[in-house]
């Protein structure tokens, strides 16, 4: 549109010169007028200020002049419409513009937000982008959003503390957020308006102090960086391996998690028409969730057929073994999260490191009792219903056989309210036992309490 809007402009600037020229040498070849007062009387001829002949005109000179008034006026309304048109047509071109990038937006799914364009949120969209992910960048310079533009990057102006911001940056349906904004104290609004917004959102904060990374994670994030500090390590590293003294590290701090991700069904038509039964016995998956005509359905039945255009989310079996620490040990009190649900774990790791706690996961029994009877914390929180054949209530008894594990503090997390269930949860050694609801704190609540008394 610009380059159309342009080229008028220009044809009709030509158009203008042309036709003052011509009335120039016009004047001059039939009045014998000199360039510069055929230049003059052209001019005054188009504009019609009215200041009269130079000279007497002759016949022929004055039916020159009839058409020269008529090529005038041609193309100063010529130049005037194109000028007119091509301001507009930028103005209007920019809000189209935004309103077609809106609209991409918000058809975006499982996609990435980055919180901020500096020299990280640089390298981390070109790396997004060849890798073939989507994203999309908040950015509050509008210098910096003149420049994204121009590299065909979606993006929003505003600032990403705004929570409307981030709604409309898609963060309900997106896989990820990184706050790497240079402010710490943003990085850290920005994650609690994220976590709020998104529950399950993975979310990697930026910061540059060690003292700030402990809020971060109480805060919600699932990771924190440090530019610098990562920087003085990987300097070291090198500098170590080349003298020939590296020691080899103990990575227990990190998460190995089973990753959770979505599916088309489009994209294996051969899965067409299978209940989530089958489908859980052909592929050995783990359907967490199923999206249809865009609204979701948590733990969908077993008897549910897939048809075209459904996305199911899913985390495959096996792809997990042994101790998952979510967070590296420290002083703080230890609690063991057991359930086979990643999407309950994420969010209990979340909600317990928020209250000051070294969260360990376990998604089965047999790994559950063997945790707790090896690393001893503080507290389980246990599931009630488990795969494997064990119960939650399984996992008490043997946990209670050993005398060494009395001061540990058993919760019972179950969705059945039967007062029978509860006196079962009891006698087989459970401190506590938590009906599940809306209210996920209900939980960390207990456990402090426990901890307490």
């Amino acid at each position: 549109m610009f380059k159309s809007a342009n080229r008028q402009v220009y044809i009709s600037i030509v158009f203008m010169i042309f036709v003052i020229a011509g009335g120039t040498f016009g004047y001059s070849y039939l009045e014998n007028y000199s360039i510069t007062d055929g230049f003059y009387m052209t001019i005054i001829t188009i504009t019609t200020v009215g200041y009269g002949e130079i000279h007497p005109l002759s016949s022929m000179g004055r039916l020159f002049t009839s058409v020269l008034i008529l090529f005038g006026f041609a193309s100063i309304a010529f130049v005037g419409r194109t000028f007119v048109e091509s301001f507009f047509s930028r103005i209007m071109s920019s809000d189209s513009e935004k309103k077609k990038m809106l609209k991409e937006i918000s058809q975006l799914d499982s996609h990435y937000i980055i919180c901020g364009f500096g020299r990280v949120g640089d390298a981390v969209a070109e790396k997004l982008q060849t890798i073939g992910n989507s994203f999309v960048i908040i950015e509050s310079s509008s210098e910096n959003c003149k420049q994204l533009g121009e590299d065909n990057f979606l993006y929003i102006e505003g600032n990403a503390i705004n929570d409307q911001t981030l709604l409309k940056a898609g963060i309900k349906k997106a896989a990820g957020l990184l706050a790497i904004l240079p402010s710490v104290a943003d990085n850290l609004f920005i994650t609690l308006t994220a976590r709020e917004l998104n529950p399950t959102l993975q979310i990697i904060a930026r910061t540059d102090s060690v003292t700030s990374e402990k809020r971060m994670l109480q805060a919600g994030a699932d990771t924190v960086i440090s530019p610098y500090t990562n920087a003085g390590h990987s300097i070291a590293k090198m500098m170590l391996s080349a003298s020939g003294k590296i020691e080899s590290e103990n990575e227990t701090d990190q998460t190995v998690q089973p990753s959770p991700h979505w599916i088309e069904i489009n994209n294996e038509p051969k899965l067409i028409g299978l209940s989530i039964a089958e489908l859980i016995k052909k592929k050995e998956y783990k359907v967490l969730g199923l999206r249809r005509f865009g609204k979701d359905i948590l733990d969908p039945d077993d008897n549910l057929k897939l048809e075209p255009e459904d996305k199911f989310y899913i985390i495959e079996k096996g792809t997990s073994s042994g101790t998952k620490i979510i967070q590296q040990r420290t002083n703080s009190p230890s609690v063991v999260i057991v359930d086979d649900n990643p999407v309950i774990v994420k969010l209990y790791v979340r909600l317990f490191r928020r209250a000051d706690f070294t969260p360990i996961v376990a998604s089965s029994a047999t790994e559950a009792i063997r945790i707790i009877k090896e690393e001893r914390p503080n507290a389980a929180v246990i599931d009630f219903q488990l795969p494997g054949g064990m119960s939650g209530i399984d996992i008490c008894k043997a946990v209670r056989t050993e005398q060494k594990n009395e001061g540990i503090k058993l919760v019972i997390f179950t969705a059945d309210e039967k007062e029978k269930t509860r006196e079962r949860a009891i006698k087989s050694g459970a401190d506590a036992v938590v009906v599940k609801s809306a209210n996920s704190s209900e939980v960390i609540e207990t456990v402090i309490d426990l901890l307490r008394k």
